[in-house]
């Protein structure tokens, strides 16, 4: 890319603004030297690349680079044999680790949100494992090498905490006697050149043996090394020699393990480098609010409300530009300080970025084209160096261009033509744009000629635009109205500024009628395009509030039915519940009343029932309570009679009342037990076929209910035989008495009673049917008969 068209377009300032964004030294560096890429498949990288780090961004907060240095320098003296100081050192294990930290970061994140670019830029990144404990066991975080660096360096070290020691200890008894104490000039100890030393006071030297290794600034004060103390002196010399000694032999092995890696360590610093430069622009489009350019090869562009990144983006106004379809070729017409040349940057601008993988601050779906190269002709070009005039400045450089530009360049000219005669500069403007035009490139021209308006609207691929200007306030918009020519508004200033009448009337007197002609026809498509974008600007708002209102409902909606479902989930559990904890206590009181049938041979003590009754009622208050919505669904009968085939509610039980017990209770039989329950809690199923009266043969066949009837039949402990005898009278008297069901208990045992029964049941000419009991009715050890 033209270095000059660079500094044209400001490109500097955003490549500043992007390293702000980088988190270490060596993505700053990559940001301060970014170029725009002419490759299309490469700028899609970059851009796929920027958008994962975006997603990080959102999804994570950021990804991790603390500990990551730039140590690349450290790296290359390490492998020409250089060794490396404590802090070159520490920074490179802490870049280990932190490259460590960041690669698995990222591919975490990557087997849940795909970002494979990111994923595939980590493979560079070496653990280095080895490297990095090597040198953190020698040390430490603040650069210092570590006592257990080596088994000598310790000892040595000890030593010297020792003589140390013992010279402090030598020293402080000195300063602690009093005859030396009125020589000194403050009890303490101090060092100067790394041996001991007292502070005496001048007068005191001839009578204070010792050697002198420093004086104060005032010469009051002599710092002397005592005689007692110079061999405990020399002996920490020499100890800090071999520490000095031992700590060199430490660093050139650990820079000799720092050689070995310097391959792999110098590819992963480079993917660090390449990764932190990444989330840099990722962290200039936050700040841009800045979208991911959809990019094409094939010279298209569509900005949608796209804006200046350098301008204040409270003040900027936002640009919507097409170019490269229908045409191919924009001409900005319009006064001077309407906007042009920010638009003409803009574009440009947006581009180089675009072409240098960042997002565009503009709204999402805007276009953009990779150009192979990006011209721009802007400001004024006067070069006093070169005594050149601001014409012949422009006409050098757009000949540069017209040297340089391809099918698949993009130009920008400002004041095309500007600085000569206006009919010579439109001529030549004209003839150039038709040059460029025809060569295929993108152009965006802004002047103030009149005659290109009309050649824009007579050359097809050419359109005019112009930068609104309000006459009222006298001020531009900087808003870019595509299809629209400029107007210089002239008139219109002078005459709002108070240029008296007689004035503009005689200057409109001499502009022909085919400008005024022109000029009016701006005016009535300025008007009428006003008049459009209100009327679009409402439908938008409309549209706007239409969508909102009909998403507030369809949140509203949802949330209806997430409180009906969590309702109706919850209803359902705890009725689940009432009707498990119901059957649990139903089964209880079926088993306790099984087991007092069996203790009293199928009498069961009405009290007993009762109670079971009532704890069976208290096991259910759900089910209690729905009882009378149940009564009213089924089918009551005014009158229930004995025989009749019944429901008992509260238990859910079948059975054939035995007997009536007053005006509100009856005795039921259900199964081999037998209970009073009251009329309210019975449901009746089917009554009892009414019994025709028959002409006895005999006054002994009649017979009548009485309290000795039953509706079971015992026959355990009896034989085939003796059973058959006692069903058959059994079965006899049901029929007379009307009963519709009877139970017969055979037992289970060996089955023998049970297959001979049911023989004798299939011809039995009062049996309808029969079958096994259900459970609470006996099961097996019971044959339910129905009569005809």
């Amino acid at each position: 890319m033209n270095p000059k068209v660079l500094t044209t377009l400001e490109y500097h300032k955003i490549r500043l603004r992007l390293a702000e964004h980088a988190a270490t030294s060596l993505g700053k560096a990559k940001a301060e030297s970014v170029q725009p890429s002419l490759d299309f498949a490469e700028v899609k990288q970059l851009l796929q690349a920027t958008d994962e780090a975006f997603k990080v961004d959102r999804l994570k907060g950021g990804a991790p680079f603390g500990g990551i240095r730039d140590v690349r320098q450290a790296i290359a003296r390490a492998r020409i044999g250089s060794t490396l100081g404590p802090a070159d050192l520490l920074d490179i294990a802490l870049t280990i680790g932190g490259g460590r930290k960041l690669k698995r970061f990222l591919l975490t994140m990557h087997e849940n949100e795909p970002i494979p670019l990111l994923a595939q830029a980590t493979e560079p990144i070496s653990e280095n494992r080895e490297v990095e404990e090597k040198i953190k066991s020698c040390i430490d975080e603040q650069a210092d090498i570590l006592d257990s660096a080596s088994p000598e360096l310790a000892r040595i070290r000890q030593e010297l905490r020792t003589s140390e020691s013992r010279a402090r200890d030598k020293l402080e008894q000195m300063i602690r006697t009093p005859s030396i104490q009125k020589m000194l000039q403050d009890s303490l100890i101090t060092i100067r050149g790394d041996r001991y030393v007292i502070p005496v006071k001048q007068e005191y030297r001839a009578s204070f043996g010792g050697m002198i290794h420093d004086q104060s600034a005032s010469g009051a004060t002599l710092f002397i090394e005592p005689e007692a103390v110079v061999t405990l002196n020399n002996k920490l010399r020499e100890l800090k020699m071999r520490e000095e000694r031992e700590i060199e032999k430490i660093l050139i092995m650990l820079s000799g393990f720092v050689a070995e890696a310097a391959e792999d360590l110098s590819l992963s610093v480079e993917a660090l480098g390449e990764l932190d430069f990444i989330f840099a622009r990722s962290g200039l489009a936050r700040v841009l609010k800045a979208t991911l350019p959809i990019m094409n090869d094939r010279g298209f562009l569509k900005l949608k409300k796209g804006r200046h990144p350098l301008l204040n983006p409270a003040a900027v106004v936002p640009l919507d530009v097409e170019l490269g379809n229908q045409f191919s070729t924009i001409i900005v017409t319009g006064p001077n300080t309407g906007g042009k040349t920010v638009s003409l940057k803009t574009v440009g601008l947006l581009s180089l970025m675009a072409m240098s993988g960042l997002f565009i601050p503009a709204e999402e779906g805007s276009q953009m084209c990779v150009f192979d190269a990006i011209y721009a002709d802007i400001g004024d070009e006067q070069s006093i160096e070169q005594s050149l005039s601001t014409f012949s400045s422009h006409m050098t450089n757009i000949i540069s261009i017209l040297k340089g530009m391809t099918p698949k360049s993009l130009v920008l000219l400002d004041e095309l033509g500007a600085g000569t005669d206006p009919a010579e500069g439109s001529a030549l403007a004209i003839a150039m744009l038709e040059y460029i035009h025809q060569f295929g490139c993108r152009v965006i021209a802004t002047t103030h000629f009149s005659e290109l308006k009309a050649y824009a609207f007579e050359r097809k691929g050419v359109i005019n635009a112009s930068m609104e200007f309000n006459v009222q306030t006298l001020s531009p918009t900087y808003r870019l109205l595509v299809g629209v020519p400029g107007r210089s508004n002239a008139f219109a200033i002078a005459e709002r500024l108070g240029l008296p009448r007689p004035i503009l009337e005689m200057a409109r007197g001499h502009v022909d009628e085919d400008d005024k002609r022109v000029e009016t026809m701006i005016a009535s498509l300025e008007a009428n395009r006003a008049t459009s974008e209100d009327e679009r600007k409402k439908a938008e708002q409309q549209r706007a509030e239409a969508e909102r209102v009909r998403s507030q409902l369809e949140d509203e909606r949802e949330k209806f039915r997430e409180q009906r479902d969590k309702l109706l989930a919850k209803a359902e559990q705890e009725a689940k519940a009432a009707v498990a904890n119901a059957r649990r206590e139903a089964d209880e009181v079926i088993r306790e009343l099984r087991r007092l049938a069996l203790e009293e041979r199928g009498a069961v003590k009405e009290h007993k029932l009762i109670d079971a009754k009532r704890r069976l009622d208290q096991a259910a208050p759900e089910l209690r309570d729905k009882r009378d919505a149940v009564k009213t669904a089924k089918k009551k009968a005014d009158v229930i009679g004995v025989g009749d085939e019944v429901r008992v509610v509260s238990l859910g039980q079948k059975g054939h009342i035995v007997e009536m017990a007053g005006e509100s209770e009856a005795t039921v039989q259900l199964g081999i037990l037998k209970m009073k329950v009251n009329k309210a809690d019975l449901e009746l199923i089917k009554q009892a076929p009414a019994v025709k009266p028959v002409q006895p043969v005999s006054a002994s066949v009649k017979r009548s209910r009485d309290e000795n009837v039953r509706t079971e039949l015992d026959l355990r402990g009896s034989n085939l035989e003796e059973a058959m005898i006692e069903t058959d009278r059994f079965l006899d008297e049901s029929f007379l008495n009307g009963f519709g069901q009877v139970y017969v208990i055979h037992g289970k045992g060996t089955g023998v009673l049970r297959t001979g029964l049911q023989d004798y049941f299939k011809r039995h000419k009062h049996v309808k049917s029969y079958r096994l009991g259900n459970y609470g009715e006996g099961g097996a050890g019971v044959t339910v008969v129905e009569l005809k």
